[in-house]
């Protein structure tokens, strides 16, 4: 093993050895050795005798603020919200459109909306399950592996990515890859465990130890909307207790986690018992047994939940086996802190293992006992498919990843479910959409594999049943002022009886019947649950910000938020959130507009209301 403080010298060696025709196999995520990385595209650009075809995913970037509001919210507190970290060169070469012709970069999980619009990117994009996306890598002969890690003992983890490498180790073992094995390790980085979670040094080629260690890319913690919590309390309503337990990307491990908690201090009873949806399941009692946890992704919530001590059912001594994470400071240095013993009871395994019953069939069958897989979608049909990667020109907005292998795992264990969760609507343009049609642009896991769709308005339960069954099951859960139009396309499309109403109980599908439900409980259903790196005043404009964004795009919109302005009482931290924004002395419109928006999220909160 050779190791080196500088990057470039370790560059020249992997070009040496390869010859500079570069095969790398890179990380998603936070595996990415960005110094390393950085400095072999530098040396690429340098030399276009030197040919680089990296394949990877979810590349991590800080936003790019996309107007004057965007960057007075953001810039200030940048590096607090999303950390110091780097660019990653390729990523700005391509945005940039500059990336040259000897580098080529595919990807198949984008971080979500970020790559929309840019040709290139679009281009490179590989449509893969995340179980697959190893073997199509391996077809393309990788010779470099490339990975951040943590280092102790003498030994190295892979920490927050064996979801693919771990694999690629053993298959290199077993003489199936070539690839030299090139580090670069990080003081930050927990040292995780798990089959093939850790390498000796034996097994490693070449090492970075940089002498300034880049900063971990930390990801904040959205808030969570009243309708974010409505849907985890009917999630938590549907989870076994001694099962097993996934949950997939975004606000929606914050929220189920919440919602599982209340339930475990016998708290949520109080608020499920005022829901005023029709729901066939009871509130769930306290965990006796608790819970095991198969996931792809390691969230916060569920880091929760296994402090918490609702995760807490093992498999082969383990309560969590995950595939990688990206998180916030926080929730990595609460991993680097955990005592020994409670860190071994998280395995860090590949994807073909979380994502997958193939290989020790028996075994993953027997622990993975009354599984509910929960994970987020863009759209569904009326007929009950499922969008979650792209819109309707079929630009990628993130990726299959590995949401379709756990519905097939769904399908395939005694006892399982999938629930697929969103909102019932979105505002596009200032207008606010269905997000349950009649039709979809593009279909992520197809009707036949239709499950248990979730709401804010309730539960959909769609396995064994009949077309008519589903869309009016479907019907129940979405949103009163759309009922209508989706029931008269599917009557015309005979799909659904002429006769066929909607039962009077679902007919109160409204944004103001969750606020009336929810917000006498707003104690227990914070907007951070676990926390978040916003500060309190930014806590603040968040809503106000999110309320100038959905309706300055229309002439009503701007109208509603100029009338505020000049109308409505001032929002009790106006001047501090203005200040906050440099709006303090500014009267322009959009400066006006932001104290509109600031008042009608006041007004909306006073009289119990949502927007």
């Amino acid at each position: 093993m050779q190791r080196d403080t500088d990057a470039d010298a370790i560059v020249r060696e992997i070009i040496a050895r390869t010859g500079g025709d570069i095969r790398l196999a890179l990380p998603l995520g936070l595996g990415k050795p960005v110094t390393l990385l950085n400095a072999l595209v530098q040396a690429a650009c340098d030399d276009p005798g030197v040919t680089l075809a990296i394949f990877t995913a979810l590349t991590l970037e800080r936003p790019s603020p996309g107007s004057d509001v965007e960057r007075r919210f953001l810039e200030p507190a940048m590096d607090r919200l999303f950390g110091a970290y780097p660019d990653i060169l390729y990523a700005r070469l391509r945005r940039e459109g500059k990336l040259p012709p000897n580098i080529k970069v595919s990807e198949f999980f984008m971080l979500a909306g970020r790559w929309l619009g840019n040709e290139a990117a679009q281009q490179a994009y590989i449509s893969a399950n995340y179980t697959h996306a190893r073997d199509v890598l391996l077809r393309q002969r990788p010779n470099v592996l490339m990975q951040l890690v943590a280092e102790e003992g003498g030994r190295f983890s892979l920490s927050s990515n064996t979801d693919i490498s771990s694999d690629l180790f053993r298959f290199r073992a077993q003489g199936e890859a070539d690839f030299i094995t090139v580090f670069e390790t990080h003081p930050q980085l927990p040292f995780l465990q798990g089959p093939g979670a850790t390498l000796g040094v034996d097994e490693v080629d070449l090492v970075l130890d940089p002498v300034e260690p880049f900063e971990l890319f930390s990801a904040p913690r959205r808030p969570l909307a009243l309708e974010d919590h409505a849907i985890g309390l009917h999630v938590a309503r549907l989870i076994v207790d001694g099962g097993t337990l996934q949950i997939g990307i975004g606000t929606l491990g914050d929220t189920v986690a919440n919602a599982l908690l209340l339930r475990d201090r016998g708290a949520a009873a109080t608020v499920q018992a005022d829901c005023p949806f029709p729901v066939a399941q009871d509130a769930g009692e306290p965990f006796a047994d608790g819970l095991y946890c198969v996931t792809e992704m390691l969230v916060a919530g569920l880091m929760a939940l296994f402090d918490a001590g609702v995760i807490r059912r093992e498999v082969d001594g383990t309560a969590i086996h995950a595939g990688f994470f990206v998180e916030t400071r926080d929730f990595y240095a609460s991993l680097r802190s955990l005592p020994p013993e409670r860190r071994a009871k998280i395995g860090m395994m590949p994807v073909s293992f979380t994502n997958a019953l193939y290989g020790d069939e028996a075994q993953k069958r027997a622990a993975r006992t009354d599984a509910r897989f929960v994970n987020a979608a863009m759209k569904v049909s009326a007929l009950g498919d499922v969008m979650s990667d792209s819109v309707k020109d079929g630009q990628v907005v993130s990726g299959v990843g590995g949401q379709f292998n756990f519905i097939e795992q769904a399908f395939a264990l005694d006892g399982a479910r999938s629930i697929i969760t969103l909102p019932a609507t979105r505002i596009s343009h200032g207008k606010v959409e269905s997000n349950i049609s009649w039709v979809l642009p593009s279909v992520t896991v197809p009707r036949h594999m239709r499950d248990i769709v979730v709401t804010e308005y309730g539960i959909a339960d769609l396995r064994d049943r009949t077309d008519a069954e589903v869309i009016a099951a479907l019907l129940a859960i979405t949103d009163s002022r759309f009922q209508d139009d989706l029931m008269a396309k599917a009557k015309a499309a005979g799909k659904l009886p002429k006769d066929y109403q909607i039962p009077p109980a679902h007919r109160r599908n409204l944004p103001q019947t969750v606020a009336d439900w929810l917000v006498p409980h707003r104690a227990a259903l914070p907007d951070f649950p676990f926390d978040s790196d916003f500060d309190a005043i930014e806590r603040v404009l968040l809503p106000a910000l999110q309320e100038l964004a959905n309706l300055s795009p229309t002439l009503s919109g701007k109208a509603k938020l100029l009338a505020a302005s000049l109308t409505s009482p001032p929002h009790p931290q106006e001047d501090e959130a203005m200040a906050r924004m440099g709006y303090e002395d500014d009267r322009g419109l959009t400066a006006r507009a932001l104290r509109g928006a600031l008042r009608r999220v006041a007004s909306a909160k006073r009289d119990n209301q949502i927007l």
